[in-house]
């Protein structure tokens, strides 16, 4: 069995995640990005992330979370983790909500 050289780095997540949004960043146009999301992504955590996303309109709007489900079905608990994030979170959704002009009822 071959040994490496030199030791692996340590893994850091904030380096990593750096990355990923300069990847992102890099890519041109929604058909890009999803393209590149496709290839990333498992299709159940891509469903995972739209999900979360489909109902950060709503919940700028100031729908119920119960009426979000109704209409989504996506679950309550998730529905109640995107509204810590658009209230304690670090303003990502609230930002490309914003740029797509997804107004905000608060």
């Amino acid at each position: 069995m071959k040994h490496r050289a030199e030791p692996l780095m340590p893994y850091d997540a904030a380096v990593a995640i750096e990355g990923l949004g300069e990847a992102l960043a890099a890519l041109k146009g929604p058909k890009e990005i999803q393209s590149f999301l496709e290839d990333l992504c498992t299709p159940a955590e891509l469903e995972a992330m739209g999900d979360r996303w489909r109902v950060v309109p709503q919940l700028l709007q100031g729908v119920p979370y119960r009426e979000i489900h109704d209409r989504t079905l996506v679950s309550v608990t998730t529905i109640g983790r995107v509204a810590r994030c658009l209230e304690r979170g670090t303003g990502g959704y609230r930002t490309a909500a914003r740029r797509l002009g997804i107004t905000d009822s608060h």
